[in-house]
Parts: structure tokens; C-alpha cells; sequence
């Protein structure tokens, strides 16, 4: 039955409507938010999927290119694979709503968020977010929700929720955030340096707005909402776990204490060697078969306990630092001698690379999406090889982990990368990681920080990141403990990975995932308190001990480039009939010129002295020539009476012999040649735009 619902976000009208589209889906919606409209379809598979010890959970987010009018690009016109951003909203709808749905659940659940119509002022990916939240509310497929999610922006130091494509333009803060009716379960910001307060006060105006959607989901799944489903709980047997623990609890305390990651392993190792030879002696030769989920369970699980009792009863952590220490850092610039810049950044055994590559206009990155950007200057990429963590696995090219640390490293840096204005190079990082123990998007932030310094960017401030975790007793809701800088066993076995980056002044980058069924503002205001703390210590006693500035110029391999900007009624000057004019101009110097509609244009050249000489004829062929200015020209053609100067741009003026020299000139072939590079003084435009030059009034006394 056709059924549509009405609330108020943001002060504009949401709409819900079920009942119309794709009714043998487990749950169907359409969300419209101005002429913005979403489909949301959840649908489960009826048994457990074999042989995996994990929730088989996919989200997708489709977007389709008729919903802003637009036929794809590509070769048969047709969506191809999802652009990075349709990636990273996929991720932002998975994150807050994974943590809800049973532990022990192993059914594929899919979801998939369609775009079929897009206003730029109202976000599809608010809108999915919510669409997702109340499919799988009305479901029968067993979730612990509704969650919604919302947009902030900051402008004009206000904040705004939900905020249009106009306020989005001049906001200091892109932030999404979603939550329950109680908790904040992600957060994902790119921000220019917003200070923590600013930040908390933003996420606590958001979570007003989540708590009013949540009730309104919660009233439609009142109404309309299907039973749960019964499933088959994979969960371990009883009597087995407890027989682990009871004989090898404190193997496991002591196997999973080690500054080492290797070492560490190899010890869990040994205790899973033991826990699989009691279930052989419990249940016979075949248990390692027949009850391989146990055993594989149990050795998790008991890792688990150990690891987390170790931190919340103790305060100690497996590699004996205490609770607000980082790990032992180091950095490094200029290691690769024929790329543009190159910074090596390590904590503890995690080891990043991150190189800089700079460019022209023409290597800027083509967007094809439903917003209105449709390139970009600046592009950060992050690549986790299988020999980081020790695993020999083919590289199949970047999955979705790959570009949404590359995409939060980038956001980190963006709002300290110099404008085109003043820096214009198309810029790109790449982030390789050599060794993994845990926070490498972060040291991918520090690493790329050094490059882009040992490029030469004159990027504002230098930016570094850090990760903080938690720990929680679930019986206990005060007693938690945040982490700061967590390794690998600390996020495996933790509630949090809660990524910040910033400069010393102020967040630019949040990403958090939360394993827990949300965080308080409390947890948050703490994990900001950790990161700033360090942040600064990373800055100042690690970056700019390796590199304390800036290079003053860009590496001798890379491009050299000269920008200007001339009238737009002149760019017909600098082209020419067909080209003529600019292709004269680049065979003479040897560059590369790029000319933008709105007169901005950019010279290319291995050699600085002849992007110089390109600059100069430009210059002259749009200059416009005003009397009692000197200009540098070139003698055309010779005369009885003088000689004409061309003084670019179509322009032309004639200086009399009697102005070419104080000395008296009997033939100015004596003194004057076509060809030659001359400096004139304009002394007289007439009515009929007639331009009379003079040399003699530049003459140098003795």
C-alpha cells in the first residue's frame, strides 16, 4: 500500500513515501528533500552465507547521471564503475549503520541508495542516509536502528544544518554527521581549521536534528513496520569457550604483550595451536573441522578479552605505553632524487612514503558526478600494498579502504594547499605504505605534509594526524578509557578508530568508526582534547625538526610555470587567425601555453628564461599603449623618413629620424636595423590613433 509521510529538516519539508517502487525488496523507500529524491532497497538473503566469520554487509550509492540531466562520458554512455565520491558516501551510509544489526548475524544484507533526481541546495547523501535508516526500519530484516544524518556547514561563524549549494560555497566546514536518538555514531568532516569547541558545538547542533528524524522513522516503523525475521545466531559454543578460557586466559594475556607486531602474532599463533588441540581432546580428529568456527571464535574472542581487560582494569596496553603515549616517531625528506618532492613518515612499524608530482592545467583530474565541481587541482592517493603487513597477495588496484584513506588525507591537507593564484601547479600525492601496525591514513597526512614542503608547495601550515580508540565496559557506561595513537590489536579489538587531522591551530579532517552502538559527546570532547595535544607535539618535534620550512623552489625536474592574466577581449590577440599568433610564439620559445575563457593563462617551460620570454610577448601583443609610457618594441620596417616599431598586439608606431638619436642620424639604416629589440617613449597618440615614438628622450647622459 502506497503510503507517504512528512517532517520538517532543516526548516524545508522531507518526505518519505513506501509502498509505490520495488515491492519485493525486504523494505523500500523513496526520500524526497527538495527535488532531491533518493530510492533506498535493503533486501536480505533467507539463510546465512557459508563459510564466513563475518557480517556480510554491502551499501552502494548509485549515481545516476540523468537525475542533473547529463549523459555519461565514457565511451558507451553509461555509468561505469562508482566515482571516488559515490565511494566515500557509501562508506559514510555503512559506518553508522553496521555497529546496529546482531553480532552473531552472518545473512547477506545489501543496500542499495539510487539517485534518481538531484537539487544542488538539498544533499542526496543526506537523503540516503535517512532512506537507508528507514528501509531497513520497516524491513523485516533484524536491525537495532532507525540512525539518521545530516550536513553542517559553517558561515559567517554560524553554524547551519543542511546547508545549500550557495552557503556550502563559503562554508568553513563540510561535516556529516549521524546518530541515534541517544549517540553520535559517524562523523566525517573536512574542515579549515575549525577549533573543538566550534566542532562540538557543531556536532551537538546536528545531533537536534537526528533525534527529530530517528522519532520520525520510529513512528512510520509503529505503523507500517514488519516483524523481524528469525535467523541462525553464529555464535560460539558455551561449554567450549569456557574450557578455553579456564586453561588459556593467561597464555593470552602474556602472548598478546609486545612492542613487536611480528613477534606478538606468532605468540597468539602458539595459543591457537593449543586451543585447536583442545578441541581435538574434547570432541576428536575431526573437531578441527567440524568445529573450526569455534576454535577460530575463541581464539578472537579470547584475544579480545584480554587485550580489552588488560586496558580497562589495568591502564596498560599491549606494547607497555601508557594510555596518552605515541609510539616512536621519525621522518625523512628528499629520499628519491628525480621526483618533485618526497617525505618518509613512521610511528612505531608503521612506515609511509608519500611523494609529490606537480603538473599543468591540463593534468588536472576530470570529475564526472551529480555536483557541480567538475575538476580538481589537487588529488591525494593512498596505496596499501599486501607486503605492509607481511601477506603475499597480487595488487589489485585500489579498493574502497584504499580511496577513503586517500580521500580523508586529502580533505586533512586541502585547506592549507596555496591557491592556483598563487601557486599554479596541478598537484599530486601519493601515499605508499611500506609497513602496517595501525593509523596509516594519519601517517599518510604526516608523510604528505613533508613532501609537499620538500616540493616546494608553500602550503600555509604544516598538518598532521593522529588516531584516538576506546575501550568501554558494557556493563559500566562511565568507565571508558580513549586512547591516543592506537596500533592495529588496539582498533581490532577497540570501539574506535577516531581519526582527526589538523593544523596546531585547528581540525581540518574528522573520520570515525565506531563499533559500539554510538559515542557521547563526552567520549568526543576527549578524543579532540588527545588529537590536538598530538598534533602539535608531531608538528613541532617531528615535521619541522625533518624540513622547518618550505623549499624555496620547486625541484629542477619539475615544470616551471609562469602565470598572467590578460583581458578577455585580448585572448583573440594572443591566439591569433587560427592559432597563428600562439603557435608562433611557442615554436619561438619552446613552452607550452595554456589560455582559460577568462583571460588567465599559464606557460609552461623546462627552462625559466624562456617561459619569461613567452610572458613578455604576451604582455606586449595585449598591453594597451598609453602616451608617456616606455615600451620595449621591434623594428619592423625602415624608411627615408624613420622606422615603424612593432609594439605587439597589432600595434604599431613611428619614430621620426629626428628622434632616434640626440646625434645627428644621416640614414637610420646607420643606426637601426629590422629586427632589432629597441626601447621607445610614446609621446603622442593622435585623433586618428597614429602612435609617435622617440628614443632620444631615453638616452643616458654621461
Amino acid at each position: 500500500m502506497f503510503k507517504v509521510y512528512e517532517t520538517e529538516l532543516a526548516g524545508r519539508k522531507l518526505t518519505i513515501e513506501t509502498g509505490k517502487f520495488a515491492n519485493q525488496a525486504n523494505g523500500s523507500v523513496t526520500v524526497r528533500y527538495g527535488d532531491t529524491v533518493v530510492m533506498t532497497n535493503v533486501t536480505a538473503s533467507k539463510e546465512p552465507k557459508e563459510g564466513v566469520d563475518f557480517f556480510p554487509l554491502s551499501v552502494d550509492y548509485e549515481e545516476k547521471l540523468y537525475a542533473v540531466g547529463r549523459i555519461p562520458g565514457s565511451f558507451n554512455r553509461r555509468e561505469g564503475k562508482p566515482a571516488d565520491k559515490a565511494i566515500l558516501i557509501s562508506r559514510a551510509i555503512d559506518r553508522p549503520i553496521r555497529p546496529l544489526f546482531p553480532h552473531d548475524f552472518r545473512n547477506d544484507v545489501c543496500i542499495v541508495n539510487t539517485v534518481l533526481s538531484v537539487d544542488q541546495d538539498f544533499s542526496p547523501e543526506v537523503c540516503a542516509n535517512i532512506g537507508t535508516s528507514a528501509a531497513l526500519s520497516i524491513s523485516d530484516i533484524p536491525w537495532a536502528g532507525p540512525t539518521a544524518a545530516v550536513q553542517v556547514g559553517y558561515v559567517d561563524d554560524k553554524i547551519i544544518i543542511n546547508p545549500t549549494e550557495e552557503e556550502s560555497k563559503k562554508s568553513r566546514l563540510h561535516l556529516t554527521v549521524a546518530g541515534t536518538e541517544t549517540k553520535i555514531t559517524m562523523i566525517e568532516a573536512g574542515a579549515d581549521e575549525i577549533p573543538n569547541e566550534t566542532m562540538l558545538q557543531a556536532i551537538k547542533e546536528a545531533h537536534k536534528e537526528i533525534i527529530n528524524v530517528c522519532k520520525f522513522i520510529s513512528s512510520i516503523k509503529a505503523e507500517i513496520g514488519k516483524p523481524k525475521f528469525e535467523y541462525q545466531s553464529f555464535s560460539i559454543t558455551p561449554e567450549f569457550y569456557q574450557a578455553v578460557t579456564e586453561k588459556f586466559e593467561k597464555e593470552m594475556y602474556e602472548a598478546v604483550q609486545n612492542t613487536d607486531k611480528e613477534i606478538r602474532n606468532d605468540n597468539v599463533d602458539k595459543v591457537a595451536e593449543d586451543i585447536k588441540n583442545l578441541a581435538i581432546e574434547m570432541y576428536g580428529e575431526n573437531a578441527e573441522e567440524e568445529h573450526a568456527f569455534d576454535i577460530a571464535t575463541s581464539v578472537h574472542d579470547l584475544e579480545k578479552e584480554c587485550v580489552r581487560k588488560m586496558i580497562l582494569t589495568e591502564n596498560k596496553r599491549p606494547d607497555g605505553r601508557g594510555i596518552d603515549q605515541i609510539r616512536p616517531l621519525s621522518a625523512e625528506v628528499a629520499l628519491l632524487p628525480r621526483v618533485h618532492g618526497s617525505g618518509l613518515f613512521s610511528r612505531g612499524q608503521t612506515q609511509v612514503l608519500s611523494i609529490v608530482t606537480l603538473g599543468t592545467k591540463k593534468d588536472e583530474q576530470e570529475l564526472d558526478g551529480l555536483d557541480t565541481e567538475t575538476s580538481k587541482r589537487y588529488m591525494h592517493q593512498y596505496n596499501f600494498p599486501s607486503y605492509s603487513v607481511g601477506e603475499a597477495r597480487p595488487s589489485r588496484g585500489p579498493g574502497r579502504r584504499e580511496i577513503g584513506h586517500g580521500a580523508l588525507a586529502e580533505r586533512a591537507l586541502a585547506p592549507v594547499i596555496p591557491s592556483e593564484d598563487e601557486f599554479p601547479y596541478t598537484i599530486r600525492v601519493v601515499s605508499e605504505v611500506l609497513e602496517s601496525n595501525g593509523s596509516t591514513s594519519q601517517a599518510s597526512i604526516c608523510g604528505s605534509t613533508l613532501a609537499l614542503m620538500d616540493a616546494g608547495v608553500p602550503i600555509k601550515k604544516p598538518v598532521a594526524g593522529i588516531s584516538t580508540g576506546l575501550i568501554t565496559n558494557p556493563d559500566d557506561p562511565e568507565n571508558y578509557i580513549v586512547l591516543t595513537d592506537i596500533q592495529d590489536i588496539e582498533d581490532f579489538f577497540g570501539d574506535m578508530d577516531f581519526k582527526v587531522g589538523g593544523t596546531k591551530d585547528g581540525i581540518t579532517a574528522i573520520q570515525v568508526d565506531i563499533k559500539i552502538d554510538g559515542l557521547t559527546y563526552d567520549i568526543i570532547e576527549k578524543a579532540f582534547e588527545r588529537t590536538q595535544k598530538a598534533r602539535s607535539y608531531i608538528i613541532d618535534e617531528v615535521i619541522l625538526k625533518a624540513i622547518p620550512e618550505v623549499r624555496k623552489d620547486v625541484s629542477k625536474y619539475a615544470p616551471k610555470i609562469i602565470q598572467t592574466l590578460v583581458p578577455v577581449d585580448k585572448i583573440k590577440d594572443v591566439i591569433g587567425s587560427g592559432g597563428k599568433t600562439i603557435n608562433k610564439i611557442i615554436e619561438e620559445t619552446n613552452v607550452k601555453i595554456d589560455i582559460e575563457d577568462d583571460g588567465h593563462v599559464f606557460i609552461y617551460a623546462e627552462d625559466i628564461s624562456n617561459a619569461e620570454r613567452a610572458l613578455k610577448i604576451i604582455e606586449n601583443l595585449t598591453r594597451d599603449i598609453e602616451a608617456g609610457k616606455v615600451y620595449s618594441g621591434v623594428v619592423s620596417r625602415i624608411v627615408p623618413f624613420g622606422a615603424f616599431i612593432d609594439l605587439g598586439g597589432g600595434k604599431e608606431g613611428l619614430l621620426h629620424i629626428s628622434k632616434i638619436s640626440s646625434k645627428r642620424v644621416e640614414k637610420v639604416e646607420d643606426v637601426l636595423a629590422v629586427g632589432d629589440e629597441v626601447n621607445v617613449k610614446v609621446t603622442e597618440i593622435d585623433n586618428q590613433g597614429r602612435i609617435n615614438l622617440n628614443m632620444k628622450d631615453l638616452e643616458v647622459g654621461d
